[in-house]
């Protein structure tokens, strides 16, 4: 299906939304057999119905969502990159604490867009496998730990190592400007995290092997691959 029918189609279904009609049935299960189901997160038709029927919010949010990464499908990674850091940091931060009564819990890309607000590991997450999914080698992307030099503070952004050889850049929900590593100067960089292992980077951007998994990526592996 091209990016245009896409558009349109989203652009047709926002009109039915908008007006507050009763969706058409039709018209959804052709949505999330084409769209909603081609990569995750996938929305299956059961879950759409029930969402806008509990949240439509959330379901301007999701539609939303598959609409922009639609439309990035033939732009340059620079642009997608860019475009991907940029929207995504338009959801709202909250704790995980304040939105889940739980701390440090790793939000899958569908329960952020549910929901509306992330922890700082959650925008690196949805980014993660928003770039996957529009054609970004997933070995060169990392979830990357981080300490926040000046405030102290424990932070989680994506890394994408563009170039061998060369320092990765950092998106970061607390920034709209990507730059590289070498660049952010007020952050310490601990260690990366992909679902080939977690790594530790030398002073000329090489990764060394430190661990097999992590335990918290392999736990939201796991809900992911139950398309939660």
């Amino acid at each position: 299906m091209s990016v245009e029918l896409c558009t349109f189609m989203y652009n047709t279904f926002n009109i039915i939304l908008d007006e507050g009609s009763i969706i058409n049935i039709f018209l959804l299960l052709l949505l999330s057999s084409t769209l909603f189901c081609s990569e995750y997160p996938y929305f299956s038709e059961k879950e759409l119905i029930d969402i806008k029927q509990k949240d439509p919010i959330s379901m301007h949010r999701i539609v939303d969502y598959e609409k922009s990464v639609a439309s990035l499908e033939h732009k340059s990674m620079t642009w997608q990159l860019n475009r991907v850091n940029s929207y995504l940091n338009q959801l709202l931060p909250q704790y995980d604490q304040v939105i889940y009564n739980q701390e440090d819990l790793w939000s899958t890309p569908k329960e952020f867009l549910r929901v509306g607000y992330g922890d700082c590991e959650d925008y690196a997450i949805i980014k993660y496998y928003t770039l996957i999914r529009l054609g970004f080698d997933k070995d060169k992307l990392y979830i990357t730990r981080v300490t926040e030099k000046y405030k102290g503070g424990a932070h989680m952004v994506l890394t994408y190592f563009q170039k061998e050889g060369e320092a990765p850049l950092v998106l970061d929900n607390l920034s709209f400007k990507i730059l590289t590593t070498k660049q952010r100067v007020d952050l310490d960089i601990l260690y990366f995290i992909n679902d080939t292992g977690v790594y530790t980077m030398s002073k000329t951007f090489k990764l060394t092997k430190v661990a097999k998994e992590h335990p918290k990526f392999e736990e939201l592996q796991k809900k992911i691959q139950a398309n939660k």
